[in-house]
């Protein structure tokens, strides 16, 4: 089992009164000698040996904080317009020019859509080695509201489709520059969009060393919701976020069946056409989605069971998902209860990480393939504080699917609509649950010896996300041209 561990005796385990590193001896005397067990896989080696925040230090000398400033484009890098193209095989045919129409609407949409593209930039980018659960899509947008177990509002990343296990630094420069981009959107100051993307990096900054400071315990639930407004010092964001709560309280199953489904002749619902989002199936389609759940079961903590065991499956239809993820089948099944109240679940195909190939060019190991629905729903929880009760995964047709809550109190700011003053307060808030989620993965030790005390790494994220920024509107342009000149098909859409 490994190297040996020493630990010290307990107290009073034997009724002996046997102080801490006292063993009651035979004659009641106190033993000095500390017991030696086995090291157990797993868990920390006792006693420690050597000071992470020490090595976190010791990397600057081989990545300098400044060196993350950087960003030149490579000449094999791939045009954004074949990038597009690449991303959109084994998608939907059908639904693929709606995903290039809405990519195309504005630099920040080209950016959300386009995970696998910076994944190559980052990867010729300066990277310390110290590996986290990564979200891989760490864009401005992708942060939101939902609800626990008892319904109350978490603030939190709230999408996993790309997460691996990969560089922090990628996530936090993916943010940065989104926050640029949403800047310039609403049309701030060019001041204004780099202290955004600079307060981003400074909110992750200080955070890690938060996190470095408490028990592991304290700092693996730290920060709660209710205190991330002061943390992240915030506070002109408090409208926006007490409209987008109150709007997401009403944004429930319940919500959705009532707008999108109808009464069926024998007392049940079904879902109603409302193209382009949303579509009915076919009798086999839905067949088989609906025979997926049984196996998805099995991915849920048993205390579950008697919970879904309590509502019936109505119908399946299918709905179109967000930007990123245009083109991949996604379906929301109608489960109703005794009183006929509905619970909407979602099943969502789980395609390959766009960052894994890019993966090896930073020096990170590939991992083993396996079923892409558990490495999201996985991923999922390693990162957040609180994740959906009802989250697992399946398998329909061959391919794989991730299974959440449909319309789970979820509401989001969008950060293209925020005024120039609180673009800042968004990117320190942002910033903050970033190094929150990270830290679940990488020792916030290590993290935060490497990022220290001072600006420096924070003015580096900064430079780096403003020429990024500009290097994605370039993009964006290209985007727009081919599909202008014909050569991409585009449509718009909801």
């Amino acid at each position: 089992m490994g190297g040996a561990t020493t630990v010290a005796g307990t107290a009073g385990t034997d009724g002996s009164g046997a102080g801490p590193g006292q063993d009651a001896g035979p004659e009641g005397g106190a033993a000095t000698g500390a017991r030696t067990l086995p090291r157990v896989p797993g868990f920390a080696a006792w006693p420690a040996t050597g000071s992470p925040k020490a090595e976190g230090r010791a990397l600057r000398s081989r990545v300098p904080r400044s060196a993350h400033a950087v960003f030149d484009a490579d000449a094999g890098r791939p045009g954004a317009v074949e990038s597009v193209e690449e991303s959109n095989r084994g998608r939907l045919p059908e639904l693929v020019p709606l995903r290039v129409g809405r990519m195309a609407a504005t630099p920040f949409a080209f950016l959300r859509g386009a995970a696998g593209l910076m994944a190559y930039d980052l990867a010729r980018t300066p990277v310390t080695g110290v590996a986290a659960q990564i979200c891989g899509d760490a864009h401005a947008a992708n942060f939101g509201l939902y609800a626990d177990a008892r319904g109350g509002l978490v603030i939190d990343l709230n999408d996993f489709d790309e997460t691996v296990r990969g560089p922090w630094e990628w996530d936090l420069k993916r943010l940065a520059t989104s926050l640029v981009l949403a800047g310039r959107e609403t049309g701030a100051g060019e001041e204004e969009c780099r202290a955004a993307a600079r307060d981003t990096a400074g909110a992750y900054r200080r955070t890690m060393r938060l996190l470095a400071g408490l028990p592991a315990l304290d700092a693996w639930n730290a920060i709660a919701d209710e205190e991330l407004v002061s943390h992240a010092d915030a506070h002109d964001l408090l409208g926006t976020l007490e409209r987008v709560s109150a709007k997401a309280r009403a944004n429930t199953s319940g919500r959705f069946a009532a707008r999108s489904t109808e009464a069926t002749g024998d007392g049940g619902r079904r879902f109603v056409d409302a193209p382009p989002v949303l579509r009915r199936v076919p009798e086999g389609e839905a067949a088989a989605v609906a025979a997926a759940l049984e196996p998805y079961l099995a991915t849920l903590s048993e205390d579950r069971l008697p919970l879904l065991a309590r509502h019936a499956v109505h119908d399946v239809a299918f709905r179109v998902v967000g930007t990123g993820s245009v083109g991949t089948r996604s379906y929301v099944v109608l489960l109703l209860d005794h009183r006929g109240e509905p619970l909407v679940l979602q099943v969502k195909e789980a395609r390959p990480s766009a960052l894994l190939p890019h993966l090896p060019a930073a020096g990170f190991d590939v991992p083993a393939a396996g079923h892409e629905g558990r490495r999201v729903v996985l991923g999922q929880k390693r990162m957040q504080v609180v994740s959906d009760m009802l989250l697992g995964w399946t398998t329909v047709a061959g391919l794989p699917y991730q299974v959440r809550q449909f319309r789970n109190r979820k509401g989001s700011v969008d950060p293209a609509a925020l005024a120039a003053g609180q673009l800042d307060d968004y990117g320190r808030m942002t910033g903050a649950l970033l190094a929150r989620a990270h830290a679940h993965s990488a020792d916030p030790r290590l993290v935060a010896g490497y990022c220290g005390k001072n600006g420096e790494l924070d003015e580096a994220v900064a430079a780096f996300a403003v020429a990024y920024a500009d290097r994605t509107e370039a993009d964006h342009a290209d985007l727009v041209a081919a599909v202008r000149s014909g050569r991409v098909a585009a449509e718009s859409g909801v």
